[in-house]
């Protein structure tokens, strides 16, 4: 079975893990509150288990694995910057620009788990990472609704 179409799917979800890696280390960078920059952390760890246990699985099927983020990706985090240069790196701006990465990253493997094109040992590797994204997506969620409270 040729398993480009794999691969293919799996880099690309590998640059977008990536980017998401990139974007919670900026923003327990940026966090003035612990609690949230010590999640941030642990979130920044748990997807760059994830972009391993993907970058694995491509080797595995005889590929050769992204190991850098996306040019989308780079983009978002320069508007990121931008706008913690605006808003003076303001917590609730933080927290909302970290739930829209992961809507992002969470609708991107969603979209790659209903790629009917997908081999079924690949279709289970995503279904394993789904558990982190939808972890942090939840989270992230969490705390955006808290602001409003």
């Amino acid at each position: 079975m040729d398993k480009s179409h794999d691969i293919d799917v799996l880099n690309t979800l590998i640059a977008t893990t990536l980017d998401s890696v990139k974007g919670f280390r900026e923003a327990a960078d940026d966090s003035k509150v612990a609690n949230h920059a010590q999640f941030f952390r642990e979130m920044a760890e748990e997807r760059g288990r994830v972009a391993s246990d993907l970058q694995a699985h491509v080797r595995m099927h005889g590929g050769d694995p992204r190991t850098e983020s996306s040019t989308a990706g780079a983009l978002h985090r320069t508007w990121l910057n931008i706008r913690e240069a605006i808003t003076g790196g303001d917590e609730d701006a933080i927290i909302r620009e970290v739930e829209n990465g992961e809507d992002y990253i969470k609708g991107k493997f969603e979209a790659a788990l209903r790629d009917e094109d997908l081999s079924p040992d690949c279709r289970a590797m995503l279904e394993q990472c789904m558990t982190s994204i939808r972890k942090g997506h939840d989270r992230a969620s969490a705390m955006k609704h808290a602001l409003a409270d």
